[in-house]
């Protein structure tokens, strides 16, 4: 497979899984756009949306540690497929919600769908991608994460303006049902990762893919280099605790650090975002939405600039800086505030999309670095399992800074304090522990 072109059959399947992955994003963060609406609609206090907020999250947890171990057993595309029809039917369960209680439990359940899909996805990609380009291929193809985080605030302000509070927060969630209706497509178009049917004892399977890849290149007139000989595909069962044993250990710290320190800035900050841009920066809730926009903007830039070197210049360089530049954007929201006394919306904008931005490069680039981390007996579970942090942090965030909201005026100086504090210890552990990956092949990486 690492000797192949990019054919129209990889194209097919950046399609189905990138659609999931653009489809998560907007359902991920559909409640930053929706928070403020479902504030005027079930009057509700910073605390009650705090935790209204990490609703999704909480669930996430379970589905990445549950659909992890899933994906292993009954493979990559039959849990992606069911991930995508819990996060799409309990979407339009919660456009239908009558209480708040309803709305958190809804959420909830959803959020088991949302955690699982994405990192089941990402080990699928790594898994067809040749290794000399595989950084900058798969960046490429988690940017579609950014993009359906630029679509939830969109369809945020469009239906708020056109359908007001209420019925504009219900039709958004009721937007995010789609993904259903993409896995009724994935049971027939999407295959499997030839790499775990090797692993599973279905070599058989496995070769049909590959040799149906073969065929296509040959049809498109590509000359193939022989194949390269590698050790005899050994049959073996995922082992749970192998992630904290032998070489594994100190992989499994490295990414979970990753994990839990980017999510936890960037989700914390983008969940509450339109209402700080509102509360403290006193702006209409039109143009904290549109704002919200901009940030995923920033991010997507910064993702493409990074996919155009990260194969060169290593993962390890570029990881370390993002951790930095986020942590020092950090700082500089907490110095502003806490010496300068400046808190409006301008704030905001310089560090706080500073620090989103920054941060980005490790929320993309960890979808990229875990897989590469493990072999492919666990190489799901791992990513999965990774995910879980992420989850984590994204639940503790967005409750922390409602606590620090309820303080008072000086609560956006500890906002950005402890954003600090959480990016740069996360440059310390990758600049200190990461391994360097780049180029090299998922087999040679983890034997």
């Amino acid at each position: 497979m690492d000797r192949l072109p990019f054919l129209p059959f990889h194209l097919r399947i950046t399609s189905l899984l990138g659609a999931g992955t653009l489809l998560d994003g907007f359902d991920s963060l559909s409640i930053a756009g929706a928070l403020t609406m479902i504030i005027v609609t079930f009057h509700i206090d910073f605390k009650s949306a705090g935790a209204l907020g990490s609703a999704a999250f909480l669930g996430q947890i379970v589905g990445a540690l549950g659909f992890g171990w899933l994906s292993e057993r009954i493979g990559r595309k039959w849990a992606f497929i069911l991930a995508l029809f819990i996060f799409g039917a309990f979407s339009l369960l919660a456009a239908s919600a009558s209480t708040v209680f309803e709305l958190w439990w809804a959420r909830a359940i959803q959020g088991v769908g949302l955690g699982a899909e994405v990192p089941i996805a990402a080990a699928l990609f790594n898994e067809y991608a040749r290794s000399v380009v595989r950084g900058k291929w798969v960046m490429l193809y988690e940017t579609l994460f950014i993009y359906g985080l630029i679509l939830a605030p969109v369809a945020g302000l469009l239906l708020y303006n056109s359908l007001g509070p209420e019925l504009g927060w219900r039709a958004l969630f009721a937007v995010g049902g789609l993904p259903a209706l993409l896995g009724i497509v994935a049971v027939f178009a999407l295959p499997e990762s030839p790499r775990w049917l090797a692993t599973s004892g279905r070599l058989a399977e496995a070769d049909a893919i590959v040799t149906g890849m073969e065929d296509e290149a040959r049809r498109l007139g590509k000359t193939l280099a022989p194949p390269v000989d590698v050790p005899p595909v050994v049959k073996q069962s995922t082992n749970l605790l192998e992630l904290f044993q032998g070489i594994y250990a100190k992989r499994t710290f490295v990414v979970w650090t990753q994990w839990f320190c980017g999510y936890f800035v960037s989700n914390g900050f983008q969940i509450w975002q339109p209402i700080l841009f509102m509360k403290i920066g006193g702006l209409p809730t039109s143009s904290a939405l549109a704002l919200s926009i901009v940030s995923s903007c920033l991010q997507l830039i910064c993702a493409y600039f990074t996919a155009g070197f990260i194969d060169r210049a290593g993962r390890i360089p570029w990881f370390t800086a993002g951790f930095t530049a986020a942590g020092l954007f950090a700082l500089g929201g907490a110095i502003a505030g806490g010496v300068f006394h400046l808190h409006g919306w301008q704030v905001l904008v310089i560090f706080g999309f500073g620090m989103t931005a920054s941060i980005s490069v490790n929320n993309l680039g960890v979808y990229l670095f875990t897989p590469e981390q493990y072999p492919t007996r666990m190489r799901a579970w791992g990513t999965a399992a990774g995910s879980s942090l992420n989850r984590l942090a994204s639940y503790i965030a967005p409750i922390a800074i409602g606590f620090l909201l309820a303080t008072g005026s000086e609560a956006l100086t500890s906002i950005f304090v402890m954003f600090a504090a959480v990016a740069l210890f996360g440059a310390v552990v990758m600049g200190t522990m990461g391994e360097e990956t780049k180029t090299r092949t998922l087999e040679e990486l983890s034997p």
